[in-house]
């Protein structure tokens, strides 16, 4: 066990200052108030305990990162990816993608890729909490921003958005972005889409949280009515799960983007070569990777970090419900752990809706453990990491703490987790709290 494994199953500290986290997240007057209603309609959220990391962990996340990017770019994977996605992934206006999710679980013999997201919600949030966090002992407070990271993520951020825009449309000005979901009001990170909307009106952008359903396609053009007159829109901030813009209501937008007449980030093609579950066979896939000519370090890289995985069909479903204890099954197109099971917690209904949908299983890894305190009583929440990530570069490191069968914002004590990573131990200050 190393130094973060053991303060995160022996110190139920709480870092999280509230004063704080009031000013991270209501930045400007647009915002006042968000705090008193995330603490009513998301009171599990945030968790007042953050999650610590050993850099070398940290490193080996980072390297995942990169050569998971380094295989998916490989022309022999968007041939299989693109084969069985909507024709519309086909399309590529050059953006990559903002916020790619990589999840990992943290077991003995390092970090297992879970999944990857096209869409990532949360990263302002995670950054405001992060920022929020400070140490509840003296020998810990260099090692929450020990390069100040975090107070530039705002920057990171919109430069990610910028390079989006110019990827597309060179030197072009950025007029607008509509960040769009359906109903947007309504989902459960909204507050997230109001603070991305005033981080691009502090750069003097027109920025409207945006339903989808609200958009006009006419004149070879996207239009929505917030805008001024006459000002077309420029980018979209795609926060649809409609990966593939194929229903009925999102049709300005599907014209629009088959057009190339707006910016849309994420798109269609980024969840086909990276978010699609049955991306995970291939990534687990060694005698496939060779074949494609996948160097044998990164095939040695994938073999550590990404979990077998293979398509459940009529063929082998005999073999899967004999070792589905040893098994996590998740639809192809799935989000969020939506229709997603634990093998061990299957019941024959729901093995039969399985069978009847497209799912792929994978071998479970258990995810680590975060000590926390609730009513003044210890308990153990389970945690996942989150990678933010563009272009394979990591912006931020987040966590994840929830106790139940999947990942959920419903559990008392656990919610978001700044992940702080540890230095080698000969880089620690002198005396350190846990150091031997």
């Amino acid at each position: 066990m190393n130094l973060a494994d053991a303060i995160n199953l022996g110190c139920a500290c709480q870092t999280l200052q509230p004063n704080r986290l009031r000013e991270q997240l209501e930045t400007s007057p647009a915002l006042g108030g968000l705090t008193a209603r995330l603490a009513e309609s998301h009171p599990h959220l945030f968790s007042a305990s953050a999650v610590f990391l050993d850099s070398g962990v940290q490193q080996q996340i980072v390297q995942a990162v990169t050569t998971l990017e380094r295989v998916i770019a490989l022309p022999a994977w968007h041939a299989l990816a693109l084969a069985r996605a909507n024709p519309i992934a086909a399309l590529d206006w050059c953006p990559a993608g903002v916020f790619m999710g990589y999840d990992f679980h943290l077991a003995a013999d390092g970090p297992k890729l879970i999944e990857i997201n096209s869409n990532a919600g949360g990263a302002l949030l995670n950054a405001a909490l992060a920022r929020a966090h400070r140490a509840c002992c003296a020998g810990f407070e260099p090692l929450f921003d020990p390069t100040d990271t975090l107070l530039r993520l705002d920057e990171v951020f919109v430069a990610m958005f910028r390079a989006e825009w110019r990827s597309q449309r060179g030197d072009a000005p950025l007029r607008n972005v509509l960040i769009v979901d359906d109903a947007p009001g309504q989902q459960y990170l909204a507050p997230e889409f109001e603070m991305v909307r005033a981080l691009f009106a502090a750069q003097g952008l027109i920025a409207v949280v945006a339903d989808a359903r609200e958009l006009q396609w006419r004149d070879g053009a996207l239009w929505h009515p917030a805008l001024p007159d006459g000002m077309r829109v420029d980018l979209v901030y795609n926060r649809l799960t409609d990966f593939y813009l194929q229903d009925n209501s999102h049709e300005a937008l599907q014209q629009a983007y088959r057009a190339g007449a707006a910016v849309v980030t994420p798109h269609p093609r980024t969840h086909a070569l990276y978010a699609d579950k049955r991306n995970l066979i291939a990534m687990s896939d060694a005698a496939l990777l060779e074949a494609w000519g996948v160097s044998e370090a990164d095939r040695a890289v994938l073999r550590q970090v990404v979990p077998a995985t293979q398509r459940v069909t009529a063929t082998n479903a005999d073999a899967l419900w004999a070792q589905r204890r040893e098994l996590f099954f998740k639809p192809a197109a799935g989000f969020g752990a939506r229709a997603a099971y634990r093998g061990d917690k299957l019941t024959r209904r729901v093995w039969g809706d399985i069978l009847a949908g497209d799912y792929v299983a994978q071998t479970t890894v258990p995810p680590s453990e975060r000590l926390v305190s609730v009513d003044g009583q210890t308990i153990r929440l389970k945690l996942d990491l989150r990678a933010y990530t563009y272009r394979g570069q990591v912006q931020l490191l987040a966590a994840r703490t929830w106790s139940g069968q999947t990942t959920n914002f419903r559990t008392e004590g656990g919610g978001f987790s700044p992940v702080v990573v540890l230095p080698p131990a000969a880089s620690l200050p002198n005396p350190f709290p846990f150091q031997a």
